[in-house]
């Protein structure tokens, strides 16, 4: 079995003190503010001059704004994470360039995760102690997992989610031993009722996490909605309600870290579908079961592992008639509704809709092993 040397985030909660966090406060609004304002300059040359603005350029910028006397509290936080922030945000211009994604938005306080990451020159680490820079004590890290032996970190990033909870991700070098080849190849088909079916016709019940706590959700919306803007109770309801959204992502998470995980370890070759999830959620009334299954996140997961342990993942054509066609004589059908769940080929076969979807997928992904028709590139 072969070694691969790769690089692994290890994500750990942290408690820090009442001045660690008036610190990374104010390097979280530092870093957004960066963001915001060079999203905003590149945004005006490109409307005003037809002129691109690269990160070379920003970072000039911010060089002459820390010398500004309006914002000269940005030379407060360490350098890393502003300059890491206008590296982000190259990244998202050359993603929208290359059509992945959509124009880079501006970030707002209080709706979404804050994070700063800093490079090996930013934060110190010795005798499994952290401490990042312009902070007297180190982090209050609890170590879940050690780390590798005799891995230096090369990065951290440190991050505040919607509940108020405190994150640290630690980027080390990892040796990963591949699985033992075998010869399984399985087809995956993702749905709602069942959350996954397999080729081998196990179905995965959909465990819906955000319905088990919908009630307390919408509570948690209404109080929200009653409190006045910009007032300490609505601050708490906020955080109230972020730590109902966590518990959701945290459930979710776990359950498709578990999946993936199983089927990487048991699979030689895992075929599934090339969903386009953005235009499915389009969909009004299957659009919050959708967003809930992640799917998205689900092969995200399947394919870095994969590439970990020696698997192969095939991600066939989304327009693969997977549920029309009769796995055993290949008849195509002319429609097929969402109501039918079960049908009879003229062969004489007898079809579950998701479990025949699901060898249709494995098919298609071993013609594609074997000839390379079809093949869908694997996201970076």
């Amino acid at each position: 079995m072969r070694a691969n040397v790769v690089k692994r985030a290890y994500r750990y909660r942290f408690y820090p003190t009442p001045e660690q966090v008036q610190q990374l406060s104010r390097t979280f609004g530092c870093v957004r503010y960066v963001y915001n304002r060079a999203l905003a300059a590149r945004s005006r040359a490109w409307t005003r001059e037809q002129r691109r603005v690269n990160y070379a350029d920003t970072s000039r910028m911010l060089t002459q704004w820390k010398r500004d006397a309006d914002t000269v509290w940005l030379t407060e936080p360490s350098k890393g994470p502003l300059q890491q922030k206008l590296r982000d945000l190259q990244g998202a211009y050359d993603k929208f360039w290359r059509k992945l994604t959509g124009y880079p938005q501006f970030k707002k306080k209080g709706t979404s995760t804050d994070s700063a990451t800093y490079f090996s020159n930013c934060f110190t680490y010795r005798d499994g102690h952290i401490k990042l820079a312009k902070q007297a004590e180190p982090l209050d890290i609890r170590w879940s997992r050690p780390l590798p032996v005799g891995a230096l970190p090369s990065q951290v990033t440190v991050s505040r989610d919607s509940a108020g909870r405190y994150y640290i991700s630690i980027l080390v070098e990892d040796r990963i031993t591949e699985h033992t080849a075998n010869d399984i190849a399985i087809g995956v088909d993702a749905g709602i009722t069942s959350l996954y079916t397999f080729s081998t016709g196990e179905k995965v019940s959909n465990p819906r996490h955000e319905k088990r706590d919908r009630e307390r959700l919408a509570k948690a919306h209404r109080e929200l909605s009653k409190k006045q803007k910009g007032s300490a109770n609505r601050a708490k309801a906020r955080l109230k309600l972020g730590r109902v959204h966590a518990r959701i992502a945290d459930r979710r998470r776990d359950h498709l870290h578990k999946l993936s995980t199983r089927l990487v370890r048991e699979n030689q070759v895992i075929a599934i579908e090339d969903l386009s999830v953005r235009n499915m959620v389009r969909n009004r009334s299957l659009a919050r079961a959708i967003s809930d299954a992640s799917w998205s996140e689900f092969r995200s997961m399947l394919e870095y592992k994969a590439d970990w342990y020696g698997r192969t993942v095939v991600v066939v054509d989304r327009f693969l008639s997977s549920s029309k066609t009769c796995s055993g004589c290949g008849l195509i059908n002319n429609t097929m509704p969402l109501s039918v769940r079960v049908w009879t080929c003229r062969c004489g076969m007898v079809h579950d809709r998701d479990v025949n979807a699901a060898k249709n997928i494995r098919a298609a992904g071993l013609a594609v092993l074997a000839c390379g028709d079809g093949v869908i590139p694997t996201r970076s």
